[in-house]
């Protein structure tokens, strides 16, 4: 199986490291923890603490398998790299909603960055697979769950 590559910034990649870091230290150790507390109380066919740590273990590796995948094939955003001419990821697009008639900002980001509070969509959403490539003033479909989405694009910056 062929992995895909993984679009971060540096500020994105710095942040899954510290968030392996913390999992394979903390969260192991506290989890360890608990299964052997979990184990001094005896009978494990009838220990549900028992059986909570280790699912918690399981689910903690789970997790920490995925991040170094992405580690592994993640490609950092070179900042200089990114210009307005056309919508790229690591940059800032301002659109008019055509069908409501409403401005509206986004930053595109890599898939693991996605942050919606903060207008932060992926490069792979339907709205920001539209925008890719698209330069200002040009008006893009975005095919979503809820229909085709017309869009104007009133300014590309960098984040």
């Amino acid at each position: 199986m062929e992995e895909k590559e993984i679009l971060l910034t540096q500020e994105g990649y710095d942040n899954l490291e510290k968030e392996l870091e913390f999992l394979k230290t903390e969260k192991r150790s506290e989890i360890a923890e608990r299964i052997k507390v979990a184990l001094g109380f005896g009978d494990l066919s009838e220990n549900s603490e028992y059986d909570e740590a280790k699912s918690a273990q399981a689910a903690n590796e789970t997790k920490i398998a995925d991040l170094e995948n992405k580690l592994r094939y993640a490609r950092i955003i070179d900042e200089s790299e990114i210009d307005t001419k056309t919508v790229q990821v690591g940059n800032t697009v301002k659109i008019k909603d055509l069908e409501y008639d409403e401005e509206l900002e986004y930053t595109i980001v890599g898939s693991t960055e996605v942050d919606i509070a903060n207008n932060k969509i992926s490069n792979e959403s339907p709205i920001g697979a539209a925008l890719m490539g698209a330069k200002k003033n040009q008006v893009v479909e975005a095919n979503t769950p809820s229909g085709i989405l017309k869009f104007k694009i009133l300014s590309i910056t960098k984040q």
